[in-house]
């Protein structure tokens, strides 16, 4: 089914057609006549299903059929995680609301910046606001906005919201909302929190699960490469010049992972940013801007900061280090093989990762290949797990053994309870 059968009015097709979108995706099939009908909404939905144009295209079509006067109140609140989605979705909303007239106004604020700019721009209304929710309550409580308008909540990547502790503030937001409103959720997996969060948020909702759980697109080719710990580093510059590799996602587990190996790649000629919460906003948008644009061939990024990184086309994906969460090893290779373009997702696994890498197999249910670079053998890395083999049954127990008493001299009868 085309977009133009969806209902969507022709400024909107219009904007689709230049983003160069031709058939919707299973998500956006579902979920945009949903919303177009008003319905609470919760929708489960991986990275790279298309999930901001799901919510976003229904949305501006609603908020384009009713002005909302000269005072521009907040109409709709979409709160995400992190900084980076909350500068993706602001900057999907405003594509795709281009050639609506009159113009809806859209504002993103977050948190790692100076709250002064961002206050003077709300001055004037704003029709669409997005915001991570620390940011959002400062504002609140200096006045700067108001949210007692509000028509639509889009609660994005919720479950994330609740990892990352957020789950009193989206509270203490919610409760400034109007009673009456359209309840958006979207999140990865539908887990028993966020089952709690659904309770009395959601009226009636319409569920949508696009895709099996936990699994990772078909398009993407997953191989694990077993080394030493010591040579990670190495191995990565080896694959990245052998292959000629021009722009490469690399996961690291912490803040200062991403910075040691950003400084090693920069030494050997390879040009490379780091991206994690310790580096201030103007940074990650340089480091992400650099990315995208193919001046910088290589974004080390932790798993928070990686939220809302959105790039076409992106080929390779690499796991410097496995994640703690098997579910984040999904979110992550979720960045390459969108929209049914190839991509490979890379695990540099060492020792101590090989019971990470078989939780993950567990989890999307198959197996990853295993590999070696010659040069870089693994001298510690264990095979992968054998099935174990069938137990043989035990014999009968011999009927002279079976009740044989102790024999102990010291098991001496026990004193009743009323005598202890």
């Amino acid at each position: 089914m085309p977009f133009s059968k969806l209902g969507l009015s022709d400024p909107l097709l219009r904007a689709i057609a230049e983003a160069g979108y031709t058939t919707p995706s299973p998500i956006q099939l579902q979920a945009i006549p949903a919303v177009l009908n008003g319905h609470d909404l919760l929708a489960a939905a991986q990275t790279g299903t298309g999930k901001t144009a799901g919510f976003a295209l229904p949305i501006l079509h609603r908020l384009s059929q009713h002005a909302s006067g000269a005072n521009r109140p907040v109409r709709v609140l979409i709160l995400t995680p992190t900084r980076e989605l909350a500068a993706q979705v602001g900057e999907s909303v405003s594509k795709y609301g281009e050639h609506l007239h009159p113009r809806l106004k859209t504002e993103v604020v977050f948190g790692g910046v100076k709250i002064n700019p961002q206050m003077m721009r709300l001055r004037g209304g704003v029709d669409i606001l997005v915001a991570t929710p620390g940011r959002l309550l400062d504002l609140v409580s200096q006045n700067a906005v108001k949210l007692d308008k509000v028509e639509t909540l889009v609660l994005d990547e919720a479950d994330r919201m609740l990892d990352m502790g957020f789950i009193r503030d989206i509270r203490k937001l919610i409760a400034l909302l109007p009673k009456k409103r359209q309840n958006l959720l979207f999140s990865a997996t539908f887990s028993e929190d966020i089952r709690k969060l659904t309770t009395g948020l959601l009226v009636n909702p319409i569920k949508i699960e696009v895709a099996a759980r936990n699994t990772a697109a078909e398009t993407v080719e997953q191989i694990a490469y077993l080394c030493n710990k010591a040579n990670k580093a190495e191995l990565l510059c080896h694959l990245i010049k052998t292959n000629d590799w021009q722009q490469v996602l690399v996961f690291t587990s912490t803040k200062h992972g991403a910075n040691r190996l950003t400084e090693k790649l920069n030494k050997i000629a390879i040009k490379a940013a780091a991206i994690h919460g310790n580096k201030s906003q103007g940074a990650r948008t340089s480091a992400l801007s650099g990315f995208k644009a193919g001046d910088i061939r290589v974004l080390v990024a932790t798993d928070v900061a990686a939220r809302g990184i959105d790039i076409a086309l992106l080929p390779h994906v690499v796991n410097y280090e496995l994640p703690r969460s098997p579910a984040d090893y999904v979110h992550r290779i979720g960045r390459t093989g969108r929209a049914g373009e190839e991509g490979q997702a890379i695990s540099l696994v060492s020792h101590d990762e090989v019971g990470a890498l078989r939780l993950v197999e567990k989890l999307i249910g198959a197996p990853i290949k295993r590999e070696q670079i010659v040069g870089f053998e693994a001298a510690d890395v264990a095979p992968p797990m054998p099935p174990e083999p069938p137990r043989a049954p035990r014999p009968p127990r011999n009927s002279s053994q079976a009740r044989r008493p102790s024999g102990n001299s010291n098991n001496k009868p026990r004193p009743a309870r009323g005598n202890v």
